[in-house]
């Protein structure tokens, strides 16, 4: 049987005790709505909730001499240096898509059940409006919720590993005699899970980028332009959208590969089975180099002989959804996007009869 993406529920196999509260950063609007939630977290359901340090360090939260006993109850990290990854059981959110693509990011393995309250600019990934949150956060404690599972991206930038030696007229301090400026010394390997895009276009230069793409080891197509975006379905409705590409609904099994700008009239957006492994590299005779970004974060520059492996990961982001998960789309297509939003035509007039 073909599976109902409705058919996907929360269920808890013991009643969570831990939640992670993530808020955006230098948003004064949000400060009220964290230190309801919170207060709402921590004595009314006698929760531990977990807040990124800096979101605390903020002068209207550490100097409310109101908020200071439900502070000290907090536990903190920081990202980058602390593991919180086996300590969460849901995860919270206030504000835009941005702190959905950040929760994701936090998770480099498995990801607790996200609930992403609307308080952002677009909200496209954020179904829940804050109003009666006591209500709809009982029942997600309670296990009385639909899911989507939005898959990942996970990605591996393989790069040659140069390190540049000191040269003065072609002479090197040893005094050995240079064809080259740089040593090839190892490999660097740097792995991601992505939740919307990876991102891989031309820079600062002038020139088109040209990159070769791969699906499992043979050689798709070489693409000439401003770059080229790899998405997951989640991110169908993000910069592929822009550049041309179909939505596709996040329970879809694929992953889409869309041109930037392509120097081609036949190039189109095309949607390929999840689970394959894509390959980018710079072609041979590329001009110049490339640059890469994940989920927008990360930015670095591609050169010759590096390589950008991406595939579906097996760890996806279970978002929670304000109802279940293809009305949800729908909603946010039509609130966010405006999809489809046309004045509607009028119809024949009755002639009277005489």
């Amino acid at each position: 049987h073909i599976q109902d993406p409705a058919s996907q529920r929360l269920t808890w196999n013991k009643p969570p005790k831990s939640v992670l509260v993530i808020k955006k950063i230098r948003d004064a609007s949000l400060l009220q709505p964290f230190k309801e939630l919170c207060v709402y977290l921590t004595e009314e359901n006698n929760m531990i909730v977990y807040v990124e340090k800096k979101v605390l360090e903020d002068p209207a939260i550490a100097n409310d001499e109101n908020f200071g006993p439900v502070k000290k109850k907090f536990c903190t990290f920081r990202e980058d240096y602390d593991d919180i990854s086996n300590q969460i059981d849901f995860i919270i959110c206030l504000g835009g898509d941005g702190t959905l693509l950040y929760a994701s990011s936090l998770f480099q393995g498995s990801v607790p059940p996200v609930m992403a309250f609307h308080l952002g600019s677009l909200g496209f990934l954020t179904p829940f409006n804050f109003e009666n949150f006591q209500s709809q956060v009982t029942q997600v404690i309670e296990g009385n919720a639909a899911l989507v599972l939005r898959s990942r991206l996970k990605v591996k930038v393989v790069k040659e590993h140069r390190e540049k030696s000191t040269v003065q007229n072609g002479i090197e301090e040893n005094g050995v005699v240079s064809a080259n400026l740089e040593k090839e010394v190892g490999k660097q390997i740097m792995q991601y899970q992505v939740l919307n895009e990876v991102v891989v276009d031309r820079g600062p230069s002038s020139y088109l980028s040209n990159v070769d793409v791969f699906l499992d080891g043979h050689l798709i197509t070489t693409v000439q332009g401003d770059g080229v975006i790899v998405s997951t379905p989640t991110g169908s409705t993000a910069y592929a959208a822009a550049a041309g590409a179909s939505m596709i609904h996040p329970n879809v099994p694929a992953i889409m590969i869309t041109p930037i700008c392509p120097h081609s009239l036949s190039f189109r957006p095309i949607v390929v089975p999840a689970g394959v492994e894509l390959k980018i590299m710079l072609s041979p005779d590329a001009r110049n180099t490339a640059w890469v970004s994940f989920d927008g974060r990360k930015r670095q520059e591609i050169c010759h002989g590096d390589s950008i492996s991406i595939t579906t990961s097996c760890y996806p982001l279970p978002s929670i959804c304000c109802r279940e998960p293809v009305s949800d789309w729908f909603e946010s297509l039509a609130q966010c996007l405006h999809w489809n939003v046309r004045k509607k035509q009028n119809n024949f007039a009755l002639e009277e009869e005489e």
